[in-house]
């Protein structure tokens, strides 16, 4: 799941990078997806470990941060969807965001079940 986490973490920088420098953007808050790809990236490096203890550690941190970035973005979607003057490009931004880290807590959490089913074995 290290690798898998890497891969997300890339994907939300490239997410972030992409609509702030594609939109011309002057608002800090267009990195966001930047900012939680950099934390679940770093913590994707710490994870690949062989120690099963730091792993689990790091693993459990990263779902963690995946987790409130999910949260965090689907409900500021939710939010800006029914202001006034929606912006369209900043709503596809944080559901792109929210989709991402929604896939990547489901398939953490499908690892972590996987991994208490084979201990138990």
């Amino acid at each position: 799941m290290a690798r898998v986490t890497i891969v997300f973490g890339v994907l939300l920088i490239v997410l972030g990078l992409g609509f702030y420098l594609g939109t011309g953007s002057k608002a800090p808050t267009a990195l966001i997806p930047t900012w939680f790809g950099l934390a679940l990236g770093l913590f994707g490096i710490l994870a690949n470990s062989p120690d099963a203890g730091r792993r689990k550690l790091f693993m459990h941190i990263n779902v963690t941060i995946g987790l409130l970035g999910f949260l965090g973005a689907a409900g500021r979607a939710l939010y800006a969807a029914t202001s006034s003057h929606p912006d369209q490009v900043a709503i596809s931004a944080q559901l792109l965001m929210a989709g991402l880290l929604l896939v990547y807590v489901i398939l953490c959490v499908r690892s972590f079940i996987a991994a208490r089913r084979a201990r138990l074995v």
